[in-house]
C-alpha cells in the first residue's frame, strides 16, 4: 500500500518516539488517515500512535476537535488557524505528546484563487511547546497532493521528536 520510502520513513520515526517514550495523535481531513495508516501498517506501532482523527467535515472538526465554529467560518477549514486549532485538539482529546493535522484541498474541484488546489496547511502541537504551521502548495493531482502532504506530515513528526 505505501512505498518502501513512506514506510523506511515511518519505521524510524516510530523507532524516534518509541525511544523518547512519546505519543502520537494525528488529525487528518484531506489525507483522510493517510498519516495514521502510513505509520500503523508498521507492526508494532500501537506504543507510539495512541490515536488518530479523520475529521473531514467542518462538524466533524468542531464536534471531535474542539475546532471553534467562528474559526472555521473565519478562515475556511483549510487556513492556518484551523490546522493549529485541529493540532491543539487532537492533544486536548487524546494522551499523546506530539500531534499533527493536516487540512487542505487535494482537488481536483474545490479550489479558488485564493486557495488553488494543492493547498495544504500543517499543524504541530507537542505539549508544553508553542503549536507550529505550515504552508504549502504541492503540485500534481489528487494522489499526487495526498502523498505529499503524507510526507510532509512524517517529516514534521520527525521534527517534533527532538
Amino acid at each position: 500500500m505505501f512505498s518502501n520510502a513512506t514506510r523506511q520513513a515511518a519505521t524510524e520515526l516510530l523507532e524516534r518516539y518509541r525511544s523518547a517514550g512519546l505519543k502520537i495523535a494525528t488529525a487528518e481531513s484531506c489525507t483522510g488517515g493517510l498519516v495514521a495508516a502510513a505509520l500503523t501498517a508498521i507492526s508494532g506501532s500501537s506504543d507510539v500512535v495512541e490515536r488518530g482523527f479523520v475529521t473531514y467535515t467542518n462538524e466533524a472538526k468542531e464536534h471531535q476537535l474542539g475546532v471553534p465554529r467562528v474559526t472555521l467560518l473565519s478562515y475556511g477549514a483549510v487556513s492556518e488557524p484551523v490546522a493549529r486549532a485541529m493540532a491543539e485538539g487532537a492533544l486536548r482529546e487524546s494522551l499523546a505528546d506530539v500531534a499533527v493535522s493536516v487540512t487542505g484541498i487535494a482537488g481536483p474541484a474545490g479550489g479558488t484563487a485564493s486557495k488553488p488546489v494543492g493547498l495544504v496547511h500543517f499543524g504541530l502541537a507537542r505539549r508544553g511547546r508553542p503549536t507550529q504551521a505550515e504552508r504549502h502548495v504541492f503540485p500534481g493531482d489528487r494522489d499526487a497532493v495526498r502523498h505529499a502532504a503524507l510526507e510532509r506530515a512524517l517529516a514534521l513528526l520527525v521534527q517534533a521528536a527532538d
